[in-house]
């Protein structure tokens, strides 16, 4: 059903190990960027940045929140669909988790900023096409990532002016 919330759900216990799955993911594409983000915040404060850049402790609370609601979008999406019957919409899923992941390595770890930018890019097109294929399953799936979108918006826009301003 097109934009439904209401299909042929999993037991309890496979919902939750589904769950556990997209957790594991979700964390997984964190800790990618936590690793490559060590001494990111002083390396943050030494660039160049622009007058509306938060401050770095901002981060940390956003991602949390982004990424319990990121988890949360793609296990609606599976339980509706299952692996097979949401194979494009969880395939986009992964690919705009898997961008997400390489940015923090790009920008900070390699210093690529204009590479990171292009990353990000990628990701803005993922994450709305995802968004979208979502919406076909679940508003809420949808609905949970528009706040992700926003973020990343804005954070292309930083990692531009970051990159220009320190060119």
């Amino acid at each position: 059903m097109a934009g439904s919330d209401t299909q042929h759900a999993p037991s309890a216990p496979a919902s939750l190990v589904g769950l556990a799955v997209f957790v594991a993911a979700v964390t997984a594409a964190a800790l990618i960027g936590a690793l490559a983000n060590t001494g990111s915040s002083s390396e943050y404060a030494a660039l160049q940045q622009p007058s509306w850049a938060p401050p770095s402790w901002v981060f940390g609370p956003v991602w949390t929140i982004l990424y319990a609601l990121i988890a949360v979008s793609g296990w609606l999406v599976w339980r509706l669909g299952g692996w097979r019957g949401a194979r494009v919409e969880l395939t986009v899923f992964a690919v705009q988790l898997l961008l997400n992941a390489v940015w923090s390595p790009l920008f900070f770890g390699a210093g690529l900023r204009g590479l990171a930018f292009v990353d990000i890019c990628l990701l803005v097109v993922a994450l709305v096409a995802t968004i979208v294929l979502f919406a076909r399953r679940s508003r809420w799936a949808a609905a949970l990532l528009v706040p992700y979108l926003a973020w990343v918006l804005f954070a292309a826009a930083l990692n531009f002016a970051v990159w220009q301003l320190n060119a």
